[in-house]
């Protein structure tokens, strides 16, 4: 499948690269990473990044293109770290006479005319890597940066169990070039001491149903009015991870689309509930959108259920 996504790549001329709305690390720096990987290699190519601004990562000093609709017109359209086709950042992908994606999210439809989707994976940027290393791409300093960015953030620092050998494998691979970690790290992790006062507050929010499923729940009245729901209900599902006894965990949080939902666990495959209602992912880091709180509460009440029921030992 590599050697085919690298035989569309050669093809097309110009390539214009999505991913999924409201890019967290993994999503933006596969898109970067990738745009940069074909510059470094195609001279000449014209390679255009789409999408929406990266609220969650504004140390990434990356502006995206604005195109007409026109500059689809023959062009390749690559679609990044998108388990389904609605999360898309933009829809004009489908004007592009052909598609290619890279994901690593449990399969749910086909998208593109070539979809290279393998789930193994920690982080579509660690697909990618192995795209380049397969292919034998040339790499920068630049595309390595934005990958091991994806890399690490994806996999929670290297902590989550989706991290394999062939991670570590891909990770020295990256670090062939020389990747300013000590920049990296703090600009992913440093905090504003009003931010963790924040998060002490959420904290205190964290609820347990009768199967020890703990959640938070933010009302829109509670969102503060910067903030896009999406963006703070991934944030505040971390707080939750680390709390013993606890082997999942969801956090909700209104908006005007409504109710957006994170589902987390490190024991169980939650997976299934998420697509339940309408959402995706991986077994055990899923997210949907439900209509309204009465709805939440029901995906919660299946959440409980799932917790009663025994699995493998941590």
């Amino acid at each position: 499948m590599f050697k085919d996504a690298l035989k569309l790549i050669e093809t097309y001329d110009r390539i214009i690269i999505h991913r999924h709305s409201h890019p967290d690390g993994d999503a933006l720096g596969c898109q970067i990473g990738l745009a940069q990987l074909i510059k470094d290699n195609f001279r000449g190519k014209e390679v255009y990044m789409v999408g929406d601004e990266a609220k969650r990562l504004p140390f990434v000093d990356v502006k995206m293109d604005e195109l007409p609709d026109e500059a689809y017109r023959g062009a390749l359209a690559v679609i990044l770290d998108c388990g389904s086709s609605r999360l898309i950042c933009d829809d004009r992908y489908k004007l592009a006479e052909k598609t290619l994606r890279f994901d690593h999210h449990i399969y749910c439809e086909k998208i593109a005319d070539l979809d290279v989707v393998d789930s193994t994976y920690e982080s579509a940027c660690g697909l990618v890597a192995m795209f380049a290393k397969v292919c034998g791409l040339k790499l920068s300093p630049a595309s390595a940066t934005a990958l091991y960015m994806g890399m690490v953030t994806d996999s929670g620092r290297f902590a989550f169990d989706s991290t394999t050998a062939r991670t570590f494998e891909l990770a020295a691979f990256l670090l062939s070039q020389p990747i300013d970690l000590n920049t990296l790290y703090y600009n992913l992790y440093a905090e504003d001491f009003s931010e963790i006062i924040e998060k002490a507050d959420n904290m205190h929010k964290i609820r347990f149903t009768g199967n020890n499923v703990a959640y938070i729940y933010t009302s829109r009245e509670e969102l503060p009015a910067s903030d896009a729901a999406p963006i703070v209900s991934s944030g505040l599902v971390g707080l939750m991870r680390d709390i013993k006894d606890v082997f999942i965990w969801v956090n909700f949080t209104e908006s005007d689309d409504g109710v957006h939902a994170e589902l987390r666990s490190n024991r169980y495959d939650i997976n299934p509930i998420a697509v339940k209602y309408g959402g995706g992912g991986h077994k055990k880091a899923s997210g949907c959108t439900v209509p309204d709180k009465a709805t939440a509460m029901q995906l919660l009440d299946d959440l409980n259920a799932l917790a009663a029921t025994t699995t493998e030992t941590v």
